[in-house]
């Protein structure tokens, strides 16, 4: 799995976990989704563990951009809610950001 692949699907588990968190706690809804919840955000643990990054900081930043990014598209087909100019420019600009975290040239030795 490469690693926009693996960034993706980390931030559905995540967001999908917290998700049902705030359906339960913040809807009212039953404790169960606390249950399902705790599983989505351990395979989204899991799932960013797997990136081939030699350092969890960077790692875990550029993830922090597909995250954004991800949660906007989240707003727009769970949420229901159209994302306005301000979201799409941010989640753009974070996306940047994170491709810069990842790709940029580096020496060998790190």
């Amino acid at each position: 799995m490469n690693i926009i692949a693996i960034y993706v699907t980390a931030a559905i588990a995540e967001i999908g976990g917290c998700f049902a968190f705030w359906t339960w706690l913040r809807l009212g809804q039953s404790p169960l989704w606390g249950i399902v919840g705790a599983l989505s955000l351990i395979i989204f643990g899991l799932l960013l563990t797997r990136s081939d990054v030699a350092f969890a900081g960077r790692a875990f930043a550029a993830y922090g951009g597909v995250y954004i990014a991800t949660s906007v598209l989240w707003l727009f087909l769970v949420e229901r809610i159209v994302p306005d100019r301000w979201d799409i420019i941010g989640a753009g600009i974070c996306l940047v950001g994170a491709a810069i975290i990842l790709w940029g040239p580096r020496p060998l030795i790190q």
